[in-house]
């Protein structure tokens, strides 16, 4: 068949990738624009081979060997098809395991059923050279790409590139395309760039019931800000929380051999990731027991719309977290029966009731989300999620009326 076929190792690619852009082989160093990768890889294989494009295989490591967003991305492309081998961490590194055996049973499968006249190949690993010279036998040229290596020597096993028909370089130019280094401010990568939506979370007040001092606040430092003045549609505007609340960690170190004991009052309780700080809570409920009888989404799904929310987050729910809690708060928005729960939820913005959150944040770890990167649980999935979730309510404008007003 006259039609062309591309291969790609991702671990190669965008490894490489970073240690061009950014010196080191880490894929958390730089940001990939995967559509434009994607087309920028047709494009070069259609005109270095002169054959339309069949398919791009797109080989990653994930753990578990399940989807990341970045490969449910990838897989609703036209013409992109993904498969992922395990991810594996041993002495401190991730290492990807099957990925290439995976590779070389789709090279010679492809091969030997002759789907293709040219296959790219976008791998540095010897270990696929049986699969290549099998490939050459059953007459299909194959064309060895590499990523323009750091160090200006070569980052492919010899081998491959001697075995190869073609070969080819990405260089720098064509690699900036869709790859970016992040920047660094000392020897920490910055924070993703902030939403207005997440940045409401963050900043709204503390309760009023919230106690006066803490371990990390000065005695004479009020427990809040003076309430801002009323805006002219007679609602308050949000006031940052003040700085110094002691967070998990800030506890977990004060609670070191040695450190004095963490005081604070006998009713308080840590609160939640969404919120933060301490606050008061009367009794033993956490919840009024209107909030705490609120139903789940699985309450309120059959078991029809449950095959029909599967096959919609297959193949168009792209994995990113503000979207994916968006989804979450549609359906469930759709489905609620009593429409009074509605305005109950407006009233505990930006606190999401805790056996909804508890669903909302299970429904995003099937994307991939949540997980631990870097050995950090990523905190701003969280609130980007939370944040995805209000704005389906359109929560600014229904929680104004409720925000505290002025004295």
């Amino acid at each position: 068949m006259d039609r062309c076929i591309v291969l790609v190792d991702a671990g190669y690619l965008l490894g490489a990738a970073a240690s061009l852009l950014a010196g080191e082989p880490s894929r958390s160093r730089i940001t990939v624009d995967h559509a434009a990768l994607i087309q920028a890889l047709r494009d070069r294989a259609e005109s270095d081979t002169e054959r339309p494009l069949l398919r791009i295989y797109w080989f990653d490591g994930a753990p578990d060997r399940v989807p990341q967003p970045e490969h449910r991305r990838l897989r609703v492309m036209p013409r992109v098809t993904v498969r992922l081998g395990a991810l594996t961490r041993s002495d401190g590194r991730w290492a990807q395991k099957g990925v290439d055996a995976a590779m070389h049973a789709e090279l010679t499968e492809l091969a030997r059923n002759r789907a293709c006249s040219d296959v790219v190949l976008v791998t540095g690993d010897g270990d696929l050279l049986p699969g290549m010279m099998a490939a050459k036998e059953h007459g299909v040229a194959v064309h060895l790409w590499a990523v323009q290596a750091a160090d200006g020597d070569y980052n492919q096993s010899e081998d491959l590139v001697a075995e190869a028909d073609e070969r080819r370089v990405l260089d720098r130019a064509w690699i900036t395309q869709a790859v970016r280094a992040k920047e660094l401010t000392g020897v920490c990568a910055p924070p993703p760039a902030p939403r207005p939506e997440i940045a409401a979370i963050l900043s709204a007040p503390l309760p009023e019931s919230a106690p006066t001092t803490s371990p990390e606040r000065p005695a004479e430092q009020p427990a809040h800000p003076p309430a801002a003045p009323a805006a002219e549609n007679g609602a308050a505007e949000r006031v940052p929380a003040p700085k110094g609340v002691p967070t998990p960690k800030d506890l977990a170190a004060l609670r070191a051999p040695g450190a004095p004991p963490v005081q604070h009052p006998a009713t308080a309780t840590l609160r939640w990731s969404s919120d933060k700080g301490w606050v008061d809570r009367p009794g033993a409920v956490s919840e009024p027991p209107e909030v705490a009888s609120m139903p789940t989404l699985a309450q309120l799904t059959t078991a029809e719309q449950r095959w029909a929310d599967r096959e919609e987050d297959i193949t168009t729910v792209g994995g990113d977290p503000y979207e994916v809690g968006q989804v979450f708060a549609r359906r469930w928005m759709s489905r609620l029966g009593d429409q009074g729960h509605l305005q109950r939820l407006s009233q505990m913005y930006p606190r999401v009731p805790h056996r909804i959150d508890g669903e909302l944040l299970r429904y995003a770890a099937r994307f991939g989300l949540l997980a631990h990167k870097d050995d950090q649980i990523d905190e701003h999935d969280r609130y980007a999620i939370r944040a995805g979730f209000w704005r389906e309510f359109d929560v600014p404008a229904t929680a104004e009326p409720h925000a505290p007003t002025a004295d």
